[in-house]
């Protein structure tokens, strides 16, 4: 079963389903990075837990810790992960935490024996290239000044 669909909060409108790889080999590990190819600040962590998958942004949202790295516990019903640095929670399907904070989730399908991530920018179990983090990096910041320069100012 897949899970951690974006909704209220959490939501990932927009984007395109990533294939992420075979459930038979996720399913082995609790917890796995992906990188995203804009860099290291939009990693996304792929938890399985008790048989389902849930995606959502790896660098918590309070510092940055890594919540791939954070314990997963059960309370009341409700899957959460701890971030190691501070132990602040988060819900797995909402990206809710206690406090006034929330994680970015993302939507999980599992479609002929493969999990799917919908991600607005390429994931991968794999580090991207450098030049290729550099290029996206540039065209983010390319369409930000085209957005932010005035029409009437001659570049």
């Amino acid at each position: 079963m897949a899970s951690g669909s974006g909704d209220e909060e959490g939501n990932t409108e927009g984007g395109s389903w990533r294939l992420i790889g075979p459930v038979e080999g996720l399913s082995k590990k609790r917890c796995r990075l992906m990188y995203c190819s804009l860099g290291f600040n939009s990693d996304v962590c792929l938890f399985y837990v008790k048989g389902e998958f849930f995606a959502m942004d790896a660098r918590c949202a309070h510092s940055g810790g890594p919540l791939c790295e954070g314990d997963i516990e059960e309370a009341d019903g409700v899957l959460q992960v701890f971030c190691p640095w501070h132990d602040y929670d988060f819900n797995l399907r909402t990206g809710k935490s206690g406090t006034s904070l929330q994680q970015q989730v993302y939507e999980v399908k599992l479609e002929d024996g493969n999990v799917y991530v919908k991600h607005a920018n390429r994931l991968s179990l794999e580090p991207f290239p450098a030049d290729q983090k550099l290029k996206n990096s540039a065209l983010c910041e390319a369409r930000l000044f085209l957005i932010l320069v005035p029409q009437t100012q001659a570049i």
